[in-house]
């Protein structure tokens, strides 16, 4: 575990996966990440790549031949991401390509993910360099938790979503393998508020693609805003908990899961990225406080 902290906040992030398991304000000692209790969800904030969500039947096809990939890919719980630059307000993390990945994914890359402190923001840049001499298809994202109720004697309704602009927003529909269907269902209708529930992912996560919002705040309707997350360099967003669970995900997405229509061609996936030969891709998020 590696621990970074400045005079507003502290971090901690897992080895495994690079994966941020503490943001904890200093002033307050509140912790604001939800801390993988296994009865609900035992993850806190797993990085997406090279795939977000499940693929149909668990596999991709590239140049006519089958490839297995787990859900979300293979950073998350990976073993074999190396701390590479620590400086007193970053971490900078990477995993290159090896055998093990050519399997599962036939593309030569390196994937690089840096967390960065200033004052009261968390910044978590990504970037994948394409070392290949093909295209690289890819898709990138992040599934932060964050708890919700915070204080004692609060409810997880007391919690809402605020956007930084009143939208229409529709929601894709998932079937009950995980696969995006050809239905949607209305969230917001000129609005700027989502209210969390108990059943509000009964359906399973809320999937936005295209938002036209690039900021989201979780405030309490009491006490005012407790963190917000920007993500302009991510098209499409999830909102996801475990129906009953004290957090809520906020997931800026390059991607989304498969289509229930798809042919699993990799190259024309929904929302798949795309970086030539020997070039370099980035996109961030950051983690604002209040």
């Amino acid at each position: 575990m590696h621990e970074l902290q400045n005079e507003f906040l502290s971090i901690k992030v897992n080895s495994i996966g690079a994966e941020l398991s503490s943001l904890k304000n200093l002033e307050t000692g509140i912790e604001h990440l939800w801390q993988g209790s296994p009865e609900f969800w035992a993850s806190r904030a797993p990085n997406l790549f090279p795939v977000i969500g499940v693929l149909k039947d668990g596999e991709f096809l590239f140049e006519g031949k089958a490839y297995k990939m787990p859900k979300h890919g293979f950073i998350r719980h990976n073993e074999e991401m190396r701390l590479k630059v620590k400086t007193p307000n970053s971490l900078i993390f990477e995993l290159e390509y090896s055998q093990k990945t050519l399997e599962i994914y036939p593309f030569k890359f390196k994937f690089e993910i840096s967390f960065t402190l200033h004052e009261k923001s968390l910044k978590i840049h990504h970037s994948i360099i394409n070392l290949d001499e093909k295209p690289l298809y890819f898709s990138l994202g992040g599934h932060p938790a964050f708890n919700a109720p915070i204080e004692e004697g609060e409810v997880y309704e007391d919690f809402y979503l605020e956007f930084d602009r009143k939208m229409d927003l529709s929601t894709h529909l998932l079937n009950e393998k995980g696969l995006v269907m050809d239905k949607t269902e209305g969230i917001l209708d000129n609005e700027d508020k989502i209210r969390l529930q108990k059943d509000l992912f009964a359906k399973d996560a809320l999937i936005f693609q295209n938002i036209p919002s690039k900021k989201v705040a979780l405030k309490n309707k009491n006490t005012g805003i407790i963190l917000s997350v920007e993500y302009s360099d991510f098209s499409n967003l999830g909102i996801w908990a475990k129906p009953g669970a004290p957090y809520v995900c906020i997931e800026p997405w390059l991607g989304m899961a498969d289509v229930e229509s798809t042919d699993k061609n990799l190259k024309t996936k929904e929302g798949i990225q795309m970086l030539e030969s020997k070039k370099e891709f980035e996109a961030s998020y950051k983690i604002n406080i209040s």
